[in-house]
């Protein structure tokens, strides 16, 4: 929670100086009454005290007070709302290890999947575009809501073969973004290590500059091999960095079923963006309910208003 005019919650120090004022008129006006009471005469003249009756609508009062003080504040706190003008890219890898078979049936049909579980769970009016890579990288779909477009351009995209080129993909999703000029971010799935290309850290820094958040997902095991027993484990490190770098998240997934579950989880979060909101209303209501409860219960035991 944040607050337009801060300076002014400099005002609830009233409230401790008030609540110390009453003790000390609470203890005066005990010290007056004894003075001319005895013990023995001020119990059968007053046999029940009314305790902590007394106090409290006093204390709801301050509560109250406060209360108002902070409405004048003009508090806001930070909700998150569709993002239905933003820009995401899909930026998937399809260099040739994603012929590997640890994440049944493959990497590539586990990839293609997962695609389709994010596209669901996107709003359909946030703009998607799509750019594969493998030793190079190409924007095969431009931001757009037609779905079904994206999924047929990936789809006749996405054969493994090549090295990869993550610097490369990176900085064509960010350039397909800016083009938008539109909040953005991208989602970048890969399974080995960058081999051509530009390094993907600066473009990651730059992305930080730009407020567009990368989303990585390092697809497979450290185990994962080629049909020719060449090793391909994912390079988690190296997208752990790109995330952290521009601002975005880092996810890792061995299964096929993982994979979708982190898709769907970003397609629900990254087409949305968080918006200040005021809730001045809520503090001022809050006190006249304080106020109305406090002098309800004065009226109710003592007869009187506080």
């Amino acid at each position: 929670m944040s607050f337009q005019t801060p300076w002014l919650l400099a005002g609830l120090v009233l409230i401790p100086l008030l609540a110390v004022a009453y003790l000390f008129a609470e203890r005066r006006r005990r010290r007056a009454a004894a003075a001319f009471t005895s013990p023995r005469v001020a119990v059968s003249a007053v046999p029940r005290q009314p305790g902590w009756r007394r106090h409290l609508p006093l204390g709801l009062a301050g509560l109250a007070t406060a209360a108002l003080i902070a409405a004048l504040a003009r508090p806001q706190v930070s909700v998150a709302v569709p993002a239905e003008q933003a820009t995401i890219v899909l930026a998937m890898d399809h260099s040739g290890s994603m012929m590997a078979t640890d994440v049944a049936p493959s990497r590539l049909v586990a990839a293609k999947d997962a695609g389709e579980a994010f596209l669901d769970k996107v709003p359909k009016k946030v703009r998607v575009g799509g750019v594969v890579f493998n030793n190079r990288a190409q924007a095969v779909a431009s931001p757009t809501t037609d779905r079904d477009e994206l999924r047929s351009a990936l789809e006749a995209a996405m054969t493994p073969s090549g090295g990869t080129a993550t610097g490369d993909a990176l900085s064509t999703s960010l350039a397909m973004i800016r083009s938008q000029k539109a909040p953005g971010a991208i989602v970048l799935l890969s399974d080995g290590k960058a081999t051509h290309g530009t390094d993907p850290l600066p473009i990651a820094d730059e992305a930080k500059r730009l407020k567009v958040p990368i989303y990585t997902v390092a697809l497979g095991t450290a185990s994962g091999t080629l049909p020719n027993g060449d090793a391909v484990p994912p390079d988690v490190a190296t997208l752990r960095e790109i995330a952290e770098r521009s601002g975005g998240e880092a996810f890792t997934a061995d299964q096929a079923d993982a994979l979708s579950a982190v898709y769907e989880k970003l397609g629900s979060e990254v087409a949305t963006k968080h918006e200040q909101r005021e809730v001045t209303s809520a503090f001022a209501g809050g006190a006249a309910l304080l106020l109305l409860l406090g002098g309800g219960l004065s009226l109710r035991w003592f007869r009187r208003l506080l």
